[in-house]
């Protein structure tokens, strides 16, 4: 069976998250953005706990399911920030629990090294390899990865976290990292270039990082997987092995938030090579510039651009639906007229996923869709749209042919 996951969410007791964001939420436009499955988010915070309790009934695979069935898996994130030889050090690493008494083992060790009610991805100053080996003391079954790698600040690559590589993170614990999560700004080729990665010690998967339960935030960036059953063990093992890991969707990575370098306040980016010519410095102000994920992959690539690991996965780069009619209708993305089309579509079309990847030409003019909106729907599937690159926080920003001498 195929499974579309997203499994980085965050629940509403998370720091900018929508008041909003429910089990109930995320069921309904998950089933109307094509995800099969979810991360419950934040299972170590207290209230979202006891919400998990009462909401979601955990099946003998090891997947809670709401009462009319939609799946989620036991996940979280933990902030880790510490001092190391010197240097700065701070990484966001996703964990996955089998089961709720195994996802309770890990909340009383969390709760022993700090405080878990401020905040739902809370902060500890824990290093990596220590957290890695004290959670597989609890059962190896427990998963982390990384999350979105090559960002500034918590990205285990980033300009901005003090680590170069997997081994320089875990040390001796790195034998327990099966896979990395691409995070927006960056994609699965980009991450190929890296020795590590390249090797095959560790996978690539991609998931959203939602903050709420829009169509056009969950989903965003998925893992999709062909696995014979729903289970915490087959999607633990298709990660760990590769066997049934069929691929990723990804947004292009110029949509991301970190992908070129750039200082918001000033209004400023560019591209690596700019960056390298100003020595780093914003022209504008004179201070560094916030070093983004294009710079960072080039410093650390060690295989060409193009490189492709033997059986590396497949990945679509897609930009989410509302994207697209906001180019289409020059609309806001949560604007009425946006939101008229966007329904029009899923009421033909079933899902956002089913228009973005697999409905043919033929099948969108047999439906009377637009010939601009469906020639933006080939676009995106073919990736041919043009973005404005994100940096510093900021995302990207899709463009029409005509809007190209805005960057």
């Amino acid at each position: 069976m195929e499974i579309i996951a997203d499994l980085q969410i965050h629940s509403k007791h998370a720091r900018a998250t929508s008041k909003d964001l429910s089990f109930e939420n995320l069921e309904k436009f998950g089933r109307i953005k094509g995800v099969n499955l979810f991360g419950v988010g934040d299972f170590q915070h207290p209230e979202h706990r006891k919400e998990i309790s009462r909401k979601l009934k955990e099946d003998d695979k090891g997947i809670l399911r709401t009462k009319t069935g939609f799946p989620f898996l036991w996940q979280t994130e933990v902030s880790l920030m510490y001092s190391e030889d010197g240097k700065r050090r701070a990484v966001h690493l996703l964990i996955f629990a089998p089961n709720g008494i195994i996802a309770d083992k890990i909340i009383s060790y969390l709760g022993s090294k700090g405080r878990l009610d401020y905040d739902g991805r809370p902060i500890f100053g824990i290093q990596c390899k220590d957290l890695v080996r004290d959670l597989k003391d609890i059962d190896d079954k427990i998963e982390i990865i990384p999350a979105h790698v090559c960002t500034p600040w918590f990205g285990l690559f980033g300009s901005k976290s003090g680590f170069d590589s997997l081994k320089e993170c875990f040390g001796d614990q790195m034998k327990h990292i099966y896979a990395i999560e691409s995070g927006m700004s960056a994609d699965p080729s980009m991450l190929w270039r890296f020795e590590e990665i390249a090797s095959g010690k560790a996978r690539v998967v991609s998931f959203s990082d939602a903050h709420s339960f829009w169509p056009w935030r969950i989903g965003r960036e998925a893992t999709i997987f062909d696995i014979p059953e729903l289970s915490y063990d087959n999607i633990i093992k298709a990660i760990r092995t590769g066997e049934g890991l069929k691929g990723t969707i990804e947004t292009p990575p110029e949509y991301g938030r970190y992908h070129w370098d750039g200082h918001r306040n000033c209004n400023f980016s560019c591209g690596s090579e700019e960056t390298k010519k100003l020595n780093g410095k914003c022209p504008k102000c004179g201070g560094n510039l916030i070093i983004g994920v294009e710079y960072r992959v080039e410093e650390l690539a060690k295989k060409p651009k193009g490189f492709k690991p033997k059986n590396a996965a497949e990945f679509h780069k897609l930009l989410p639906l509302h994207e697209l009619i906001v180019l289409y209708n020059n609309t806001g993305i949560n604007s009425k007229g946006n939101w008229e089309i966007y329904n029009s579509l899923i009421e033909k079309f079933e899902n956002e996923f089913n228009i973005l990847l697999k409905v043919s030409k033929e099948e969108l003019v047999e439906k009377e869709i637009k010939p601009k909106l469906i020639d933006l729907i080939m676009r995106n599937r073919e990736d041919k749209i043009k973005i404005k690159p994100g940096y510093d926080g900021e995302y990207g920003v899709a463009l029409l042919e005509e809007q190209k001498k805005l960057f």
